[in-house]
Formats: structure tokens, sequence, C-alpha cells
């Protein structure tokens, strides 16, 4: 465990992490509670080895970190491991949470979500789901008919938690993103490729554009390139030869402006990235990680698609041929890039999860009220 074990008496406790997909959500809606409710203590329950682990130390956010691990991919003796762990960690939550209570628990998925949500469920703690992809995840299916409610990022993945009491909300974007961007139309050269390969996953996508970027920036000399790699594949990638015009970078921490300085976007389609998109207006190329959970940022991408605010690329034969071509296409022809420049969407995602949270326990104290008069 971390050193730095908060105080969950009463506590707002947010969990879920592993990927950004994950964190960035949890983070918006800590940003968002801290607000509305700034008397309530905040604290954060993550995993030791997810972005959260990155991330929360260097925050000024109360946390958590346990040693749990997914399951997913795993051999019969990992997942055995993995199993103990997360039975170990659960234990060591239920012990800590029967002596100091939590107010209530929001989990926003991933394996280092679980530990707290099983306690929370375990010991009738109030707890909360916010599932941003458009196919959920295993853990949320697991704890969603129990849940005091399911936060939905899309509509259409009421159908698939039968038994869940769901509200589509939207996902949450960081506070950053809570604010006008100027249009992508408005932006004049250098024009900026934004290339975000940090997430898991995105080894192809990093090696791809290493492959073509040299050829991509020759045939658009107005055009330069800022790939976020991730801190393991820069230090994987850091010494290979690049074009003059592309930066490459471990990790960006104001993506709100990176964003608002890009004119086009290549990345996964992660639900938390195509959330901060349609914030921002960008529009983008979208390579969806064939290994998703249930092809779930397959979905997400189409989705967005649908929306005339990207267009998808997928891994398979040829494909940084294919992808130079999609990028090539949007990069030279300006009629072809505006096509995807969707006006920026307000993202309510947080104030209506909030103001459902609020809800909740206000029908709690009204219901007590009565209750007590009529003794």
């Amino acid at each position: 465990m971390s050193d730095r074990t908060p105080s969950f008496d009463g506590a707002l406790v947010l969990t879920g992490g592993g990927t950004g997909g994950h964190f960035f959500p949890a983070m918006a809606l800590a940003e968002g509670a801290r607000r509305r409710w700034p008397q309530r203590a905040i604290a954060f329950v993550g995993a030791r080895r997810g972005i959260e682990a990155r991330e929360l130390p260097t925050s000024p956010w109360p946390h958590l970190l346990l040693d749990v691990e997914g399951f997913l991919g795993r051999s019969p003796l990992r997942a055995a491991r993995s199993a103990w762990k997360l039975w170990r960690a659960t234990a060591r939550l239920k012990a800590m949470w029967r002596k100091a209570r939590p107010w209530a628990v929001i989990g926003t998925g991933g394996y280092g979500a679980a530990p707290a949500l099983l306690a929370a469920r375990a010991l009738g703690i109030p707890y909360f789901l916010h599932e941003s992809n458009a196919a959920p995840g295993a853990l949320v299916k697991l704890l969603a008919p129990k849940a005091r409610r399911v936060w939905c990022g899309l509509e259409g993945v009421r159908s698939l938690l039968p038994g869940a009491d769901c509200l589509v909300v939207g996902t949450p974007v960081r506070e950053a993103f809570l604010r006008d961007f100027p249009a992508a139309s408005a932006l004049e050269p250098p024009f900026r490729l934004l290339v975000l390969g940090g997430s898991g996953g995105a080894r192809a996508l990093n090696e791809a554009l290493l492959e073509i970027a040299p050829a991509l920036l020759e045939a658009a000399p107005e055009w330069e390139l800022l790939h976020q790699a991730g801190p393991a594949e820069f230090e994987r990638l850091k010494d290979r030869p690049r074009h003059p015009r592309h930066a490459l970078v471990p990790f960006i921490t104001r993506m709100d402006e990176a964003m608002e300085a890009a004119s086009l976007v290549l990345s996964r389609s992660g639900a938390s990235t195509c959330a901060e998109l349609k914030a921002a207006g960008r529009g983008a190329i979208l390579v969806p990680l064939p290994t998703s959970a249930n092809d779930h940022q397959r979905m997400n991408a189409l989705a967005l698609a649908s929306e005339g605010r990207a267009a998808m690329v997928e891994q398979g034969p040829e494909f940084p041929a294919r992808l130079r071509a999609s990028l090539a296409l949007r990069m030279t022809d300006a009629d072809a890039r505006r096509h995807l420049s969707v006006p920026p969407e307000p993202n309510q995602a947080v104030g209506l999860s909030l103001d459902d949270l609020g809800a909740y326990f206000a029908r709690g104290s009204a219901a007590q009220a009565t209750t007590t008069e009529m003794k």
C-alpha cells in the first residue's frame, strides 16, 4: 500500500485506473465534487501499477495504492495470483472501512477499481459506477445490478446492463476541457498533427508513425508532428531517426492545450480521449486497439465516426500504408480536414453525475426525516 493512507471516514472515494480511460473520468468527477462539496473529504483508491500510480503521488489528492493486477490474458497460475491479491486488498479495505466508513464510492472501471467496489458492496456502502465505453467491462457487468446508479457514456450501454439502474450522462472530462475552444479551422500554419501513442497497447501505432512520418512531413511542408509516445515507449524510441519536424515526448501534461493547438489528432479510441476530442472540437483519425475488451475501442471509434468527428483506420494487413493514406488526405486537403471539424460539444457529464449523486443522498435524508417525524 501507499504511504499516504487517506482518512476515509465520511469521504467520497473515487476508484478507477490502470489506463487513462478509467483514471481521467475519476479525476474529472473528483474535481467536480471538490467544487460542489468543498467540505467533503475526497480520496482515491487505485493500483500500484496503473496510470494512477504515476499521477496520484504528484497530485494533492489523498490516495491509497493497492497491490492488485488484471486478470485478462493471464495464465492460470498468474490469474490465481491476481485473484489472491484482489482478495487480500479487498479484505484490507473492508477492515479499514468498518472503522472509518466512506460516504460513497464512485468506480470508473479498470482492475484497480475492483477492491474498493467489492468492499463497498460487501459493507453496504452506496456505490455508483461510470461506464464510458460503448461495451461495458467485466467489472461493471458484475457490480452494476447492485449499484445505486450506473452512469453511462453512451445510450447503447443501457441495453447491455440488464437489471441495472442506468442514467446516460456522457463521459466526464477534466476541468481544463470545460471551456471554450477555438475552431480548428481558425488555426494557421504551421499546422500540427497531434499523435497520442502513449496508451497501453500503442506500440503498433508508434512504430507505424516512425515509418511513415518522414514522407508525410515532406509532402506537407506546412505541418509539424507532436508525438506523445508514453514513458516506456519514449525510452525505446528516443534514439530512432526522425524528421526534424517530428517531436517525440514521453507525456503531455496539459492535454487541453495540446489539442487546442492541433489541426488533426491521431489516437487510439479510448472513451476518455473520444470525450476530450468532442469537448475540444478536434477531428481525429482513430485506430482502435484490436485487443480491447469486448472490442469496445472499435465501437467507440464507430460512434465518433457516425457523428462526423473521426475517420477510423483499423490495424491489420498493410496498416502503415493505409494509415499514411488517411493522414495524407487530411494533411494535404483542407476540405477533407474540414469534414472532421464538427464544433465542440459542451460536456455536462460531471454535473449530471454529481446532480444524481446529490439527489440520492437528499432522498435518503428526506426519508429519514419523515420516519423520525412519524415516530
